[in-house]
């Protein structure tokens, strides 16, 4: 029998990329898996949506297909019996926040329901901006199976509109100023990396139990690569499969000041969790963010460059967790 797979999808206001990752998710080839949409405070037809697609009535329902839905508000909710009479491919559960919670809390809903109903070996947090390979599934589990070390795997990340262009493999990260750095993009070999990114990163459960859950400090941003790197200081190997495919549907829009806050900010606590001495490497970091600020500020995107004045505040003081911008 298979591993058992939890396949997380957190959900915010995009109810048409989570249908269309649904869909493709119910056309994979791996037997044992559940399906978890944790629902971020959407306000948009979210909730009913998902209903429609559930009941068959979603064009993006391919087959018009019927899924028994569980809802649930609390992760600590007892599933249904009912549950375990049907396939993987018959159900669905949906978990309902009130808020947006963020990246890590909300994963995180999804990574303690599955732990706590569905005794998974796995989980899977995929975003619910992907659609994936019908085989994408089969081999991160067959690769995460050969050696216990082997903790966390990732498949290769191709662009949701140029399907045959590698966009990403996972990265390394640099200590002392957080940024990344990305391997040659050979997409022919297994590959060992600081981390691979939650967009699509499958994590063994008894790590999960070693290492606990994701950071909710970190909100958004840098949570992936923080567990990927608790996972590595206990002795766990992180690996890139590129057998396995998603495709993602990356943006080339301008950043956001949110994007600017966040990603900024926890530069900061990386490098605080993962950094013996980090003094010389705030030092560093606090320079090229104000320099950063500076350029976006003379350059028109003044709100952009306040944020990263924000975040450099928040980061060194220690403020971590949602912020209002």
């Amino acid at each position: 029998m298979k591993p058992k797979i939890s396949i997380i999808i957190l959900n915010w206001n995009g109810w048409e990329d989570t249908l269309e990752c649904l869909e493709s998710i119910n056309r994979i080839n791996y037997p044992n898996y559940d399906i978890l949409v944790v629902d971020n405070g959407s306000e948009d037809e979210s909730i009913s949506k998902i209903h429609e697609y559930a009941e068959g009535l979603s064009l993006y329902n391919h087959d018009h297909r019927e899924l028994t839905l569980f809802e649930y508000i609390k992760y600590d909710d007892d599933l249904d019996d009912d549950y375990f009479k049907l396939n993987s491919n018959q159900r669905l559960v949906l978990i309902k926040n009130d808020n947006n919670i963020g990246f890590s809390a909300g994963n995180n809903i999804g990574i303690k329901f599955s732990l706590k109903n569905l005794k998974s070996e796995y989980v899977l947090l995929l975003n619910n901006d992907t659609v994936v390979q019908e085989n994408f599934l089969d081999e991160l589990v067959d690769f995460a199976e050969k050696e216990l070390e082997i903790g966390i795997v990732g498949p290769g990340v191709y662009f949701y509109d140029k399907p045959e262009e590698l966009a990403y493999i996972g990265h390394n990260i640099n200590l002392c100023n957080a940024r990344i750095s990305d391997p040659p993009a050979l997409n022919t070999e297994p590959k060992q990396l600081d981390y691979v990114v939650g967009c699509g990163l499958l994590i063994k459960r008894v790590v999960i139990e070693k290492v606990g859950l994701l950071d909710t400090d970190y909100f958004l941003y840098y949570e992936d690569a923080d567990w990927c790197l608790r996972a590595k200081k206990i002795g766990y190997k992180v690996f890139y499969v590129p057998r396995s495919k998603i495709y993602h549907k990356i943006s080339c829009k301008k950043r956001s000041v949110t994007s600017y806050y966040y990603g900024n900010r926890n530069s900061f606590l990386i490098v605080k969790k993962n950094r013996d001495f980090k003094g010389i490497c705030y030092l560093k970091m606090f320079i090229n963010k104000m320099m950063l600020s500076l350029y976006l500020i003379v350059t028109g995107s003044r709100k952009e460059g306040f944020a990263v004045i924000k975040a450099v505040y928040d980061g060194i003081s220690g403020h971590y967790g949602p912020k209002l911008l």
